[in-house]
């Protein structure tokens, strides 16, 4: 049992369920009265199999998006909430939200809740940027004029101003972003919910986000984070919770579980395969077959920071009618984008035949060298993808890491630690300008 002292929010053995392939439409008040008075029993009977995940039949096939998720978090805690695609972390905050129910457990919450979780949610499309404002306020309990005292600051901060008399469909998927974490931030939740839905923005207003986020937390309400972007997690959140497949698999501080979530399915031999089409990622046309860290043609994810390193992607293409583009994300142990490349004839100082021409089926493989001596020693991990223009034919988060080490020879010329990512040996060069270069010069 968690105590909720000074909690704000407490989830006890919180479980959701979701049936698979199955799609129950939205029906009208008359159309459930007729289901209910044609076919009595039968309308029952496929209610309770709703209601225990089987179908009429009997066959069983459910997921459990979260299972038995335990914790609490403290008034003016800022909580970070990480895990890869599908752990359960958008389930858990639309339970926290009230926009869907538990299946089994619940959650306590003490305050008024604002929630940002995806584009549009909780505005109306038929109506204008004004209007929502106040329709969002309303939702949370504020007052008309609470809500006018707000209003210039939220429009400001937004950068909308010139669109907010416009109904909101005509809004590019950015603007609502912007007005929607807006309205949620200035109408003075007690408890912020925000999903990873900044990445719309633009690099200046998710920067905006960042330091009106740092300034709730600070001001003593209660944030809770999703968000990809480690180094955003670690620097506004102390306190980060880890879920796997649904489950807790880690609470703490959260540099700590920033580091056991990067090395979680990453491989630590320096390859990963995938021996088989059918487990492989991603979808029909293409499948990842392997990924592997070279240095001196070994494959090892131990490598020196004056050796070379080669990473080679191998995968199977299975349409003959798409150029394929092959993608890596580099990323620090953070899980900060350290930098992004692709075989395409603007990122390639090489040359890449296929890079152009449309991929035969068969096995590929691309390989992309990184030079000696451009990390620093550090832990790294990659994404990759094969792509084909239009999106994802294929893509592996975290798919394998590799660590650079330090070889000591430039620590006996230059004593402290080395700044940065990135650690390039640059050309320099001085030169002597005589001895009355200068003005200030004094003659001994």
């Amino acid at each position: 049992m968690i105590s909720m002292d000074n909690a704000v929010i407490r989830v006890e053995n919180l479980s959701k369920q979701y049936r698979l392939g199955q799609f129950v439409g939205y029906q009208t008040l008359r159309e459930s009265l007729v289901n209910v008075f044609s076919s009595p029993f039968r309308y029952l009977h496929s209610a309770i199999t709703r209601q225990n995940g089987e179908s009429a039949n009997g066959d069983v096939n459910r997921i459990w998006a979260l299972k038995d998720i335990s914790f609490e978090v403290k008034r003016g805690e800022a909580i970070g909430l990480i895990g890869r695609n599908g752990a359960g972390k958008t389930t858990l905050l639309k339970i926290l939200s009230r926009i869907t129910e538990p299946t089994e457990g619940y959650a306590q919450i003490r305050g008024r809740v604002g929630s940002l979780l995806e584009v549009g949610t909780g505005f109306h499309p038929e109506l204008t940027g004004r209007e929502n404002i106040y329709l969002n306020g309303a939702i949370l309990g504020m007052k008309k004029k609470e809500i006018d005292r707000k209003y210039d600051e939220i429009v400001e901060f937004s950068g909308v101003g010139k669109f907010i008399d416009t109904p909101l469909k005509r809004f590019s998927s950015g603007m609502q972003v912007r007005l929607a974490f807006s309205v949620a931030a200035h109408l003075e939740p007690e408890i912020l919910l925000v999903d990873e839905v900044l990445a719309v923005g633009d690099l200046d207003f998710q920067k905006k986000c960042m330091g009106k986020m740092e300034e709730v937390a600070g001001g003593g309400r209660t944030v809770l984070f999703v968000s990809h972007n480690m180094g955003n997690i670690n620097n506004l959140c102390p306190k980060t919770i880890l879920l796997e497949q649904g489950r807790v698999a880690m609470i703490g501080e959260s540099h700590e579980v920033i580091s056991k979530y990067i090395g979680m399915g990453a491989d630590t031999s320096g390859e990963v395969t995938w021996d088989d089409l059918e487990p492989a990622p991603d979808n029909d046309n293409v499948r990842l077959k392997a990924v592997r860290i070279r240095s001196k043609n070994n494959v090892t994810r131990d490598i020196l920071i004056n050796e070379d390193i080669q990473i080679e992607i191998d995968y199977w293409n299975q349409n003959e009618k798409d150029i394929l583009t092959t993608i890596l994300i580099l990323k620090d142990k953070m899980g900060s984008d350290v930098l992004a490349s692709n075989n395409s004839p603007s990122a390639n100082l090489s040359v890449d035949n296929w890079s152009r021409e449309r991929h035969p089926k068969g096995l590929f493989r691309s390989i992309c060298a990184i030079p000696a001596n451009f990390l620093n020693n550090d832990k790294y991990s990659i994404d990759v993808g094969i792509s084909n223009g239009r999106g994802w034919e294929a893509f592996k988060e975290n798919a394998i890491s590799f660590v650079v080490h330090e070889t000591g020879e430039q620590k006996k010329e230059y004593s402290v630690n080395w700044r940065g990512v990135v650690r390039p040996r640059l050309a320099w060069s001085t030169k002597f300008l005589g001895h009355n270069s200068s003005k200030y010069h004094r003659n001994a």
